[in-house]
């Protein structure tokens, strides 16, 4: 016989209720499908080798190509490097990262630090263009962490590299790889690759168009092995 007092069995089939009710709800917050906005690609046309022979903005006025299941080594080296060391290993969001922009911020009276990685870049892409303010961070974090529940790391760093600006109105580093340079992004070289890299966090004031050499100064600092 159960020595336990009715009451005390009866709020420990409520706790066991309770707890199975929570992870359900979280669970389903956690795989709910997230639809991330998807924009109009320009029209390319190639030959039967994939070799690209004329193209057409967009309808949205960028220039964005359809991007390949490849990603190209060197690009991803370079911008994990920089933007998101951690990135295979976090959940979607970096909490050190997100502590120390929390400090500088504070210390600095304004928003001079996002802490943002990026999982949680995209969906700011994804959500055009919105305010950076701390509930905007903290949509842009909690959807990050269900993105990284449901879809791989490859699939979510091959998105963002589709989705992200680079300069002017070229969107993508498909379209980046071929209107700067003429070529597919597997042929970048190291240099080429750090240069996209460095002008990501102002892709409007430094880009192979503007500002060159603060560019190249950004390019080489990130190639040095100290970088």
């Amino acid at each position: 016989m159960n020595g336990r007092p009715g009451w005390l069995q009866k709020a420990s089939h409520r706790s066991i209720w309770a707890s199975g009710g929570i992870t359900l709800v979280v669970l389903c917050w956690l795989l709910w499908p997230i639809r991330l906005t998807e924009d109009p690609l320009s029209l390319m046309l190639t030959d039967k080798d994939e070799h690209l022979l004329d193209a057409r903005i967009a309808l949205d006025g960028q220039w964005r190509f359809e991007g390949t299941d490849l990603i190209p080594e060197k690009f991803e080296l370079a911008l994990l490097t920089y933007e998101d060391r951690w990135y295979y290993w976090h959940p979607g969001f970096n909490p050190v990262s997100m502590v120390n922009a929390l400090v500088t911020n504070i210390r600095s009276g304004h928003i001079r630090r996002g802490g943002s990685t990026i999982t949680m870049q995209l969906v700011r892409l994804s959500r055009k263009g919105k305010g950076r303010t701390y509930r905007e961070k903290w949509i842009e974090l909690t959807t990050a962490i269900r993105l990284t529940c449901q879809q791989s790391k490859t699939a979510i760093l091959r998105k963002y590299i589709q989705a992200a600006p680079f300069g002017g109105n070229v969107v993508g580093l498909e379209a980046a790889a071929w209107r700067y340079y003429g070529k597919p992004p597997s042929l970048l070289s190291w240099g080429e690759a750090a240069t996209w890299r460095s002008f990501r966090n102002s892709p409007a004031l430094i880009h192979p168009g503007r500002n060159r050499q603060a560019l190249q100064q950004k390019r080489d600092a990130l190639l040095r092995p100290n970088g």
